[in-house]
């Protein structure tokens, strides 16, 4: 598997597919992050922003490889461990997209409540962000997964219905995305730090069931 990881890794970044969705993390966040603004409440909509960027780097990872190139390397490894290696590459990068906006978050943001009157412990806040990200890195992954091969082959309706998975696993009032987001900015507002582990745990389950799925179908189907 280490194999293939750093063989998806060298085609996404040969590739140059995976500009449009950094710039669009960054148009994101330039939009809704600001200096000074409370920590809690910015980690939450970078966190939220991540989820359809993680789904379309898994659109890239699923659709950059020519056709001979992924027969030959299915017919090595077996379609489902490719299938797995490009989305493990798409999470990766996504987490690691995240982590960066945390990290410029966490510098620049004012470690109190939306009112700014209560203090905030930064480690807390750092903690908590760094797991809603993840939440919404996994599931974006899990749409990402879902809305394209070997789920959805056409791009007319796998482009369409991943930005409408992405968008309704935000919104969605049962979704672990929307949980984790809403947990930061309710806790931004009372003044408080609390870690989403279940919908982390949540997030986990929906992105290794979207994976097991797939791979099997990417199996079958080859």
């Amino acid at each position: 598997m280490t194999a293939l990881l750093r063989y998806q890794t060298a085609l996404l970044l040969r590739s140059h597919r995976w500009m449009p969705p950094l710039v669009l993390y960054g148009a994101f966040l330039a939009i809704g992050v600001r200096t000074g603004q409370p920590i809690l409440d910015s980690l939450g909509y970078a966190a939220a922003a991540l989820l359809p960027v993680a789904a379309w780097l898994v659109r890239v990872c699923a659709t950059m490889e020519p056709a001979a190139a992924r027969n030959c390397a299915a017919a090595a490894a077996g379609p489902g461990r490719v299938h797995l290696a490009g989305l493990l590459t798409a999470l990766g990068c996504a987490t690691v997209l995240g982590g960066v906006a945390a990290g410029f978050v966490l510098a620049t943001g004012d470690p109190h409540s939306a009112d700014h009157r209560v203090a905030l412990p930064v480690a807390q806040a750092a903690a908590a962000g760094l797991l809603a990200t993840l939440a919404c890195a996994l599931l974006g992954t899990a749409v990402g997964a879902l809305g394209n091969r070997p789920v959805l082959r056409s791009p007319g309706w796998a482009v369409p219905g991943t930005l409408g998975g992405a968008l309704l696993t935000l919104i969605a009032g049962g979704s672990p995305a929307n949980a984790a987001v809403t947990g930061l900015v309710s806790g931004s507002q009372h003044g408080t730090v609390s870690m989403p582990w279940w919908p982390l745990a949540g997030a986990a389950a929906v992105a290794g069931g979207a994976a097991a799925l797939t791979c099997a179908l990417s199996s079958r189907r080859g």
